[in-house]
Order: C-alpha cells, then sequence, then structure tokens
C-alpha cells in the first residue's frame, strides 16, 4: 500500500507540469496565471509533513495513512472535474494534505514493521516510486494530454488509489507508536510555516528573480520561523518533532548526505529535458523517454546493494554513489557541447545507478541507530529535508541558466553547462561527507537487532515446548 500510495504522490509532482499548457487553455488563463495549481499543492504539503509523526502517534498510523490515501484519491476525482482555476487550486491543496501525509507515516510504519536487518530488502521496493514515479510523470502526462485530455493527469490517480485503499482496509495492521502528548500548536506553525515559506520561495526564485519581493520575503519569514523553531522544540515540553533525534551522530550525517544529492538528482532531472528540447529538438514525450533510463538504473541499484552492504559497508557504498554521480553529470555536460544522442541513454542509466546506490544506502544508514519511540520524528524529518533538497536543486539550476543566459544560443548552452557543473559539485560534497558514516556503528546495530531477534526466537521456543538449536 505504501509503494502505490507514495507512486502516485511522487508523480503527481511532475506529471501535472505538462498538463498545465492545456489547463490554461481551457480556462483561458495565461502560463503566469497557471502558477497557483502547483503552489497550492507544494504549500499544503510543506505544512502537513511536519504534523505527520503527531497524527500517526495519536490516531495510528493505519488510520492516518488510510485517511491520507482517501483524501488524496478524492482530492485527484475532484481536480479531475475541476470547472475553473480556482477550483482547481483549492483541489490541488487538498491533495498536497494528503500527500504530505502520505510519505513519513508510511515510512514510519516501515520501520516500525520491518527489523534493522530486513529494511534493505524491503527498500528494493520502497525504491520503486522514487525511481519510477518523476521520470514516468513526463512521459505518462504527456501522451495522456495529447491522446485525451489534462483531466486525465488526475484521473489515473483513480484505480491505483481505490485500489490501494481496499487493499489497506483488508489486510493492513497498526503499528502504534509511544502516543501522542498536547498537541505543539507553535511548534506546528514555525515548522510547517516556515517550510512552506521557503519552499514557495525557492520554487518561485527563477522566475521571480532572487531581489525580488516575492522571493526575499517569504524566504526571510521561513528561514526566521525554522530558526525559531529550533530553540521552541528544544525547550518545549511536548514538541511537535523532537529534534534531540538530530543527537544521533549517523542519522544527522546520512541527512547532511542526502541534501547535496537530492538537490543534484532533482536539478538534474530539471534541466537535461529543457536540453534535449531545445538543443535535440525532441518534444515533450521523447524527452520523457530519454530521462526514464535513470529510473532502470535507480532499480538496478536498489537490488543490488542488499547482497553489497555487509561486504563493503554504506560509507564506501555512498561515497562510491556520490563520486560517480559526479563523474556522470560532467559527462553530461561535455555531451552538451557535443551532442550525441547514443551516449545520453546509457549516461542516464549510470546516474541512476550511481544516485540510487546512494540512496539505498544513506536511508537504511540513517534509521539502524534510531530507536522505534522516534521513527515518527526522523521520518518527518527526513521528507523535511527531501522536499527543501529537490526545490533548492531545481532553483539552483534555473537560476544558474537563467542568469547567465543570454540571447545568442552559444551563450545558452554555456549557461546549462555551468549549471551542470554546480550541481556536480554538489555530488561531489556528498561524496566527502560520506567518509564520516561510521560503519562501525552501522555493523554494531546489525549485530545487536540479530542477537535481539534470535533471543527473542529462542523464548519463543522454549514457551512453546520446542527444542532450542
Amino acid at each position: 500500500m505504501f509503494v502505490a500510495a507514495n507512486f502516485m504522490a511522487i508523480m503527481d509532482t511532475t506529471i501535472v507540469n505538462v498538463a498545465l499548457p492545456a489547463v490554461g487553455r481551457d480556462f483561458g488563463v495565461d502560463t503566469s496565471g497557471l502558477s497557483s495549481v502547483n503552489v497550492g499543492y507544494l504549500v499544503a504539503l510543506a505544512v502537513f509533513i511536519p504534523v505527520s509523526g503527531w497524527l500517526g502517534n495519536r490516531f495510528g498510523t493505519r488510520r492516518t495513512a488510510l485517511a491520507a490515501l482517501l483524501l488524496f484519491t478524492v482530492a485527484s476525482g475532484l481536480c479531475a472535474g475541476a470547472d475553473s482555476l480556482e477550483a482547481l487550486t483549492g483541489y490541488r491543496v487538498l491533495q498536497g494534505i494528503g500527500g504530505g501525509l502520505l510519505a513519513p507515516v508510511g515510512m514510519t510504519m516501515l520501520l516500525r514493521a520491518f527489523p534493522v536487518t530486513q529494511r534493505l530488502r524491503a527498500q528494493q521496493y520502497i525504491m520503486w516510486p522514487t525511481a519510477v514515479a518523476p521520470a514516468l510523470g513526463p512521459v505518462l502526462g504527456g501522451r495522456l494530454v495529447d491522446t485525451a485530455s489534462w483531466h486525465w493527469v488526475f484521473l489515473v490517480n483513480l484505480p491505483v488509489g481505490v485500489l490501494a485503499l481496499l487493499f489497506g482496509l483488508a489486510v493492513l495492521p497498526d503499528f502504534p507508536g509511544p502516543g501522542a502528548p498536547r498537541f505543539d500548536a507553535p511548534g506546528f506553525v514555525l515548522a510547517g510555516g516556515g517550510l512552506a515559506a521557503v519552499l514557495y520561495a525557492l520554487t518561485g526564485a527563477p522566475d521571480r528573480g532572487w531581489g525580488s519581493v516575492g522571493t526575499l520575503g517569504p524566504l526571510t519569514v521561513g528561514v526566521v520561523f525554522l530558526a525559531a523553531l529550533v530553540p521552541w522544540e528544544l525547550r518545549a515540553r511536548h514538541p511537535m518533532i523532537d529534534l534531540r533525534v538530530m543527537e544521533d551522530q549517523l542519522f544527522r550525517t546520512t541527512q547532511l548526505v542526502l541534501l547535496p544529492t537530492g538537490a543534484a538528482f532533482m536539478g538534474v532531472l530539471y534541466l537535461y529535458p529543457q536540453f534535449l528540447q531545445a538543443d535535440l529538438g525532441y518534444d515533450a514525450l521523447h524527452s520523457g523517454l530519454a530521462t526514464f533510463p535513470e529510473a532502470l538504473g535507480m532499480l538496478t541499484a536498489s537490488q543490488i546493494v542488499p547482497s553489497l552492504h555487509d561486504r563493503v559497508g554504506p560509507r564506501r557504498l555512498m561515497a562510491a554513489g556520490g563520486a560517480s554521480a559526479a563523474l556522470v553529470i560532467v559527462l553530461l555536460t561535455i555531451l552538451t557541447v557535443t551532442p550525441r544522442p547514443l551516449a545520453l541513454y546509457p549516461s542516464m542509466y549510470l546516474l541512476g545507478a550511481s544516485v540510487g546506490l546512494l540512496f539505498a544506502s544513506a536511508q537504511n544508514a540513517a534509521f539502524v541507530t534510531i530507536p522505534p519511540s522516534r521513527t515518527a520524528d526522523a521520518t518527518t524529518l527526513l521528507n523535511m529535508q527531501r522536499q527543501t533538497a529537490g526545490a533548492f536543486g531545481v532553483t539552483l539550476a534555473g537560476t544558474l541558466a537563467a542568469s547567465l543566459a543570454a540571447p545568442s544560443d552559444a551563450d545558452s548552452a554555456f549557461a546549462g553547462r555551468i549549471a551542470f557543473l554546480a550541481l556536480a559539485g554538489l555530488c561531489l560534497c556528498a561524496s566527502l561527507l560520506a567518509l564520516r558514516v561510521s560503519d562501525r556503528r552501522v555493523r554494531e546495530a546489525y549485530e545487536a537487532a540479530r542477537d535481539t531477534n534470535g533471543a527473542a526466537r529462542e523464548a519463543t521456543q522454549v514457551e512453546s515446548g520446542c527444542p532450542v538449536s
């Protein structure tokens, strides 16, 4: 159920972009007026990610996940039937609320359902949405808009959502947490408002400009809110997000590694289709297909990481993934100078495999030392970091490409190459940060988990009268 729900939520961030021109034609709105469709979704997503952990502990992860999935599915149907831009924006806000809850609560359930020693096996399936959904969105969206109408980019969610909901109602167990204390209203305002303001500023900065009031105003407010959140949550008796989870050195380091990697990855996915369409003359559908090998590379990496984890260790896997991703992005920079279409497909596959190697290793290592009582706080922080990283990566790429570009095609291509090199630098930083990850701590956590599981099995055998081998 988590794979299906997360797939819809992630794909919805990319599939709608392809349909916006058709939406504008139907409603008689120019391109600049369509930003509210995505901004409403993004802001709602940002506001409800911080509260997801509290809701899961208060009402149970099962009920929270099913309610979020129901809301997302119903909102998708409402979006498909919207008869005005205002209605579509409002329904997208409802979608964002559901989407903001789905990923953190689902990941919390994953961590509570699987012991440490089995999480890498589970990640072989959990990586599907992360790998396939962003690349499939533009391909599927372009096809649906060309052959049917923009309404179908929302209708496609309905069968997946309904089947996942029925499946969850029938068999999904609950994974109770420690319970939720009194609601931390100031923490909710500071966390949700701060994250929403920062994401709003970052996503609009390439169009509005970094010096505009529309960018500096919300960015300043967001930074102030998030800065005030830290002392408030550390002093609060019942914090919305227990920031003390960041005291765990392994969790803190992996988040520092994932931040630049996520930014670089999303930045490349933003720049690469533009290069294909501007320099090689691809249409939206074929540029999406040319991006898709990235998803296959990530899936390949997710399958081989479990077999390499114990022998190589997460530190080396993460460092190798970041370094190889930097090299592949440098290769893409060279290919923008002398385009060779046949070389682009394997390059994107290698990029996906490199990033997947780092993602799978880092996400597993992040939680091996986190106790079950703090999983909700940890997954909330992980998803806040992921949204911020993606927005920052797209903003960095878009800003560099726009600010360095000039009217001539040569200068525009130069700007794109500088942006690619900046993203490669982020991957290199991630590789260096990965060297700070402690393989020893991960190994000790695995050994402790195996000892605990073995003792539990032995106790069960003794109680049942079975011989202990």
